[in-house]
């Protein structure tokens, strides 16, 4: 086998090896709530050995400028890639963010935050209406449901606020003091 055929072959399992993550990563990604077809761009950003502009990510994945535009959008909204500058460089480069740390509170704190409020303001609506139902009611029966429902919403917003609590641990970085980065 000659030096080149060599090289042709390790760069083949060079690719290979990159594919496999990239893959997992492509699989995966809709816990960040975004496509496959973005899990893949983020992969092929990471191996990237240098940043990449918009038209190198497009003719390596074989895809329209704009679906990379769209697609880089996503990922920088979600703190996974970042816009960086390089001197005499006039197209808008990007690179993979390398605190995925980051990434992952970004997301969390902003999903589990929505939800949480979201949940909370139904919680109170829900109550506002058993209750008002409660002074009206002239059934046991009903009443009786009503403050188990209550209890139930009681035992629900106790969990949303504790939820609060593990979300502001990532807003203000606490969460890894009591869970250390792996460095």
């Amino acid at each position: 086998m000659s030096s080149e055929e060599k090289l042709l072959s390790e760069q083949e399992q060079l690719d290979a090896a990159r594919g496999r993550f990239i893959s997992e990563i492509a699989k995966n990604i809709h816990l960040y709530d975004l496509p496959p077809s973005i899990g893949r761009l983020y992969g092929t950003v990471f191996f990237s050995k240098d940043p990449m502009t918009l038209d190198e990510m497009s003719e390596e994945m074989g895809m329209s400028k704009t679906s990379m535009s769209t697609g880089i959008r996503s990922l920088v909204e979600a703190d996974m890639v970042e816009r960086v500058w390089e001197k005499g460089v006039r197209k808008d480069l990007y690179k993979t963010e390398e605190d995925w740390y980051k990434s992952f509170s970004t997301v969390f704190i902003k999903r589990w935050r929505n939800a949480t409020e979201t949940n909370l303001e139904a919680i109170g609506e829900t109550e506002e209406m058993l209750n008002a139902l409660k002074e009206r009611a002239d059934h046991d029966e009903v009443i009786d449901e009503v403050n188990i429902d209550l209890e139930k919403l009681h035992r629900a917003r106790k969990y949303y606020e504790w939820l609060n609590e593990v979300i502001a641990l990532f807003e203000t970085g606490e969460i890894f003091e009591i869970v250390p980065k792996k460095e």
